[in-house]
């Protein structure tokens, strides 16, 4: 059996790497700020604090705008959908990149 790798946090990177996403950007910079060692925890950490946060500016900029605010509602369905998807994939241990912000993500990352 295959010993998982271990983050400076103490915690198997897998796991680290699902709670980088678990409340979004906050835990995402969390993570950034903690993890010294695990590029597959600091990537992870980098897309969820690029996402979310992205997501949460947009959001509500869209709601402070009459009759447009509508918006809002699909933009929180397809971020709750993303949001478990990058969970479930971390959590496997895959270092799944989204197609604009893992690429930024990884390029922030890299050392």
């Amino acid at each position: 059996m295959e010993e998982k790798q271990k983050s400076s946090t103490g915690l198997d990177e897998n796991v680290a790497g699902f709670l980088c996403y678990i409340f979004g950007f906050i835990t995402g910079i969390v993570f950034l700020v903690v993890e010294k060692k695990s590029s597959f925890v600091r990537f992870h950490a980098m897309q969820s604090t690029i996402t979310f946060l992205s997501l949460f500016i947009i959001t509500l900029i869209i709601g402070m705008i009459p009759f447009i605010g509508i918006l809002v509602y699909p933009i929180w369905i397809l971020g709750l959908i993303l949001w478990l998807l990058l969970m479930i994939k971390a959590l496997q241990g895959e270092r799944y990149s989204l197609p604009i912000v893992g690429k930024m993500a990884e390029e922030k990352t890299a050392k």
